[in-house]
This record gives structure tokens, C-alpha cells and sequence, in this order.
């Protein structure tokens, strides 16, 4: 349990992050053009599309969800409602939701529909952002320019809040996906459990811990750990939003095939800007990666190499789309916006 004195420092220096986090007026002047900058990317990804205003659409659209998805039903549950909540809610770019509404979107699917499985991949992300910032894992006091969720709660309620809400995920999936064949609901629910499994974010974050401080990790078991730690729930939000709308295994495929590269790209971006970015900028403790000695894609490729390998994945990705459209507009755009990101 940390003293009166270290929680007040905590909270006075999250206010920067949260200003440049929650308010436009409140940005510095560099990360103004960062966001000018990536606005101008996004718009030349797909001319006809307004992406901006598609994102800030999703946003509400899922923050309201989320709102409403958890309640206290009785006093002996207020502390780790109150917990999950503040996890939860704490903001983020809600980009998970995103994809998942934007693939129901592309196949003609209902957005009502695919709600819920939006809501369920914002809690089991949540949930690992929890156990993430455990001083067992990253160690971590801030995330999203908030202490994190074990310095307000301590550990064993963090612990507890993050187990409730994986186990909460699939109960409102089951409980409130309507109008939809019940082998749709139970192909989602089974991809929900795949990508937090051993050959999910579970098992990625394990080889992870494991290679810290190691010498001789290649490219090949980074990418292994990030195909299963960050994309591998990633390929569920899309393949989850395309799967409720009916699509074919083809269209699985190459669903599956654009989430794995935008996963891919967009750890190369969050390796980068560990390396580039503060921490008032990304919201929580910048230069981590080094301090721990993780091995990244900088590390290994080059800071110039490594953005380059973003683009290449990102182009990659676009191309398994490439029969959908202008379907598939909000699905190009939010690649983009994977690698020109400023947090």
C-alpha cells in the first residue's frame, strides 16, 4: 500500500497527461502537428472517407456501451465494480470496438448486433492492461495518463478486478448478443477464448517476461510474441464483427490476414514511440522497453528500419481488402491510423 503523501504526487503529476489526454486546447504545440499531421495521413488513406469523424462516432457509440455494461448489484460488490470501472472508463483510443463495428459494417451486419462483442474485447483488453502495470509484469503506476489501477485499489483488488472482468466478457457476449444464428454467438465466444489463451495474449506476454534481458532473441520469436500478445486480439475484433455479419471463411481469411499485419504494425508503432515519445505524450512511463531491456523492433532493426517495417505490414494488410472496396474504407483508414499515432 503506497503512503498519503506518494498517492498525492501520483495523482498532481498525472494532470499534465490527462490534459494533453482529454483536451484539445490543452495540447503542446508538438503534439498539435502530431495530431495535424496524422489527421492529413488518414484523409489521403481513403479521400472520400472522413475517418476523424468515423472514430469519434465509434467512440461515443462505445464509451456509452461500456457505461452501461457494468453495474453494482448489491453493496458486496461495490469495490470491485467501482474498480472495473475505473479501469474500464479510464478512456483509450477504443480501437478494438472500432474494428470490430467496422468489419460488421463491411460484410452488412447490424451494429446493435455486434455491440456487445465490442463491449466484450474493451474488457478483456482492459483486463490485460490491469495485469499489464502489476508490479509481477511491467510495474507500471501510470496508464493513460491515470495511476494505474493497482496503485488506487492495490494489488489484490487489481488482481480480482481484472479476472471478473475476463470472466464478465464472455458472460455479456452470451447474455446480450440478440438477433443473430446461435452458432455465430458461440464462433465469437470460442475466438474471444483463443486470444486470450497460450497461443494468445496469455502465452505472448509469458515469452515476453521470459526474453527480458535476454541476449539472443531474433526476429522471429519477437514476432511470435507479438503475433499472439497484441495482434492475436486484434484478429478477434475483426474476425469476431465480420463473423456476427455471416461472413464466409474466405472472407475470414483475409480478415484474419489484415488483423494480423495491423497487429504486427501496430506493436513496431508502440515500440517506436517508447523510444520517441514522452511520458506526458503516450500517458504512461516512457522508455520502459529500455530500462527492462526488452528486446523490440528498434533494438533489432533500427528506428528508420522499424518504421518501415510498420508501413510495409500496413500496405500488406490493405491488400487482403482490396476485394471489399470502398466497404472496407473504415478498415484502410484505421491502419493508418495504427502507425501515425502519437500515444
Amino acid at each position: 500500500q503506497r503512503s498519503r503523501d506518494e498517492m498525492g504526487r501520483l495523482l498532481l503529476l498525472s494532470l499534465p497527461a490527462l490534459a494533453a489526454a482529454y483536451g484539445p486546447s490543452a495540447l503542446s504545440p508538438r503534439t498539435r502537428h502530431a495530431s495535424s499531421r496524422s489527421a492529413a495521413i488518414h484523409m489521403t488513406s481513403a479521400t472520400a472517407f472522413d475517418l476523424a469523424a468515423y472514430m469519434e462516432e465509434k467512440r461515443q457509440l462505445t464509451e456509452a456501451a461500456l457505461d452501461a455494461s457494468l453495474t453494482s448489484t448489491c453493496p458486496e460488490t461495490d469495490t470491485i465494480v467501482e474498480s472495473m470501472r475505473y479501469s474500464l472508463l479510464a478512456g483509450g483510443k477504443r480501437v478494438r470496438p472500432m474494428l470490430c463495428f467496422a468489419a460488421t459494417e463491411m460484410f452488412g451486419g447490424s451494429l446493435d448486433v455486434a455491440s456487445p462483442t465490442a463491449v466484450s474485447l474493451e474488457m478483456i483488453h482492459t483486463m490485460s492492461l490491469i495485469h499489464d502495470d502489476l508490479p509481477a509484469m511491467d510495474n507500471d503506476d501510470f496508464r493513460r495518463g491515470k495511476p494505474t489501477n493497482h496503485v488506487l485499489y492495490g494489488e489484490d483488488v487489481a488482481i480480482l478486478a481484472g479476472d471478473a472482468m475476463l470472466s464478465t466478457a464472455f458472460e455479456y457476449v452470451a447474455a446480450n448478443t440478440k438477433g443473430v444464428p446461435a452458432e455465430r454467438v458461440v464462433q465469437v465466444l470460442r475466438m474471444l477464448g483463443e486470444c486470450v489463451g497460450p497461443l494468445g495474449l496469455a502465452g505472448g506476454q509469458v515469452m515476453d517476461l521470459k526474453c527480458e534481458g535476454e541476449k539472443d532473441v531474433g526476429l522471429d520469436t519477437l514476432q511470435w510474441i507479438h503475433t499472439y500478445k497484441t495482434a492475436a486480439l486484434l484478429k478477434a475484433s475483426v474476425c469476431c464483427g465480420a463473423a456476427l455479419a455471416g461472413a464466409s471463411d474466405e472472407d475470414l481469411r483475409r480478415c484474419e490476414t489484415y488483423a494480423l499485419k495491423i497487429g504486427l504494425a501496430f506493436q513496431v508503432a508502440d515500440d517506436i514511440l517508447d523510444v520517441t515519445a514522452s511520458t506526458e505524450e503516450l500517458g504512461k512511463t516512457a522508455g520502459k522497453d529500455v530500462e527492462v531491456d526488452k528486446t523490440t523492433y528498434p533494438k533489432l532493426l533500427g528506428l528508420d528500419r522499424s518504421r518501415e517495417v510498420a508501413q510495409e505490414l500496413v500496405n500488406e494488410a490493405k491488400a487482403a481488402l482490396a476485394p471489399y472496396g470502398d466497404r472496407a474504407a473504415p478498415l484502410l483508414g484505421l491502419a493508418d491510423y495504427i502507425i501515425s499515432r502519437s500515444n
